[in-house]
């Protein structure tokens, strides 16, 4: 591994073994999949991965006005990957669809007639998909992993690539950037280097959630303000949805294996659902006379703070779901 400029630059089979040792508080539950379109492959020359994800970073604190580089995670030709922003933060890469997301940016133009992918790009894109997949015990799904292509541009909604959408990650990405090329052409690759690699089922005592409420919230190796904060990791973000394991004196415990806790005085219980609709409209109060302003599929999950007679509310966000079709976990 190779560090510049706050970036981690390593192979494939290093990713591998990085991400199952990072400790990240908040929940994930989609991977998302993107090409960069520029820079492509012509702005590469095999040596510049730290200089090539600076100047994105630069680009869209610049020019975007965001506090950081959109993306977690860079793909390169050669088939490294480079670290992007915190883990603990949302990407900024898909408009109103970023909740619970690892943000993946393949450097190229995936499109027709844009770049051919490079065999040692193609395994590293499975490679590291497995790899979240793994770390966060998700499907191998069009729920799980998902393309900017299929989001409406303006609006955030979840439309599979109907109208007023982006091609990204790319009309020729693993054979093409539908949901149906997804399931046809890029899901069994990931399956199949998953293959004898099950996904661990979860402790029982972890199906609590809480949603931070304070801008950052410190992460202690002991239920106790005097606590020391807990080495190797960042501190809890704005809207993250954390795991509990146990309680101590209005303290939570957010790690099954180590003694790490946040104070749950700056947090707010919320509870897991899965949408039971084909297609569940989101709206911007709870009832049928607000506007839409989002769409869910049938078997994405949410993360509900409040109910309301027949509407619940997304965690910290004021977006609200008829009640009716949401399937809550026990």
């Amino acid at each position: 591994m190779e560090s510049k400029y706050g970036f981690v630059k390593m192979t494939g089979g290093e990713f591998v073994a990085w991400i199952q040792s990072q400790r990240i508080a908040r929940t994930i539950i989609t991977i998302q999949q993107h090409h960069t379109w520029s820079p492509n492959y012509s702005h590469f020359n095999g040596r510049n991965h730290f200089e090539r994800q600076l100047s994105m970073k630069n680009h869209h604190v610049r020019n975007n006005g965001w506090s950081d580089i959109g993306q977690h995670f860079t793909s390169f030709p050669d088939g490294t990957i480079v670290t992007g922003r915190s883990l603990e933060a949302t990407p900024a890469c898909i408009y109103g669809a970023n909740r619970d997301s690892i943000c993946i940016e393949h450097l190229g133009n995936f499109d027709q007639n844009g770049d051919t992918m490079t065999n040692e790009h193609r395994l590293t894109i499975v490679q590291m998909t497995a790899a979240l997949c793994s770390k966060f015990r998700l499907p191998v799904n069009t729920i799980s992993i998902i393309y900017h292509h299929w989001f409406e541009l303006s609006t955030g909604k979840r439309n599979n690539g109907t109208g007023g959408n982006k091609s990204c990650p790319g009309t020729n990405f693993f054979g093409g950037n539908k949901v149906d090329d997804c399931s046809t052409y890029f899901l069994p690759l990931v399956q199949q280097h998953m293959a004898g690699d099950d996904l661990p089922s979860l402790p029982p005592a972890i199906e609590n959630y809480v949603a931070v409420t304070a801008t950052s919230l410190n992460v202690r190796t002991a239920p106790s303000g005097s606590a020391s904060k807990a080495s190797g990791r960042e501190s809890a973000l704005l809207g993250a949805i954390l795991r509990v394991y146990d309680e101590s004196n209005g303290w939570l415990k957010i790690s099954n294996s180590q003694s790490h806790w946040v104070y749950g005085k700056y947090t707010t219980e919320v509870k897991r659902a899965t949408v039971n609709a084909n297609v569940l409209r989101v709206r911007s109060g709870p009832g049928a006379e607000f506007p839409i302003v989002d769409n869910l599929m049938k078997s994405e999950e949410v993360f509900i703070s409040t109910i309301k007679g027949d509407w619940a509310k997304f965690s910290l966000e004021e977006k609200w779901l008829s009640k009716s079709y949401l399937d809550f976990k026990s």
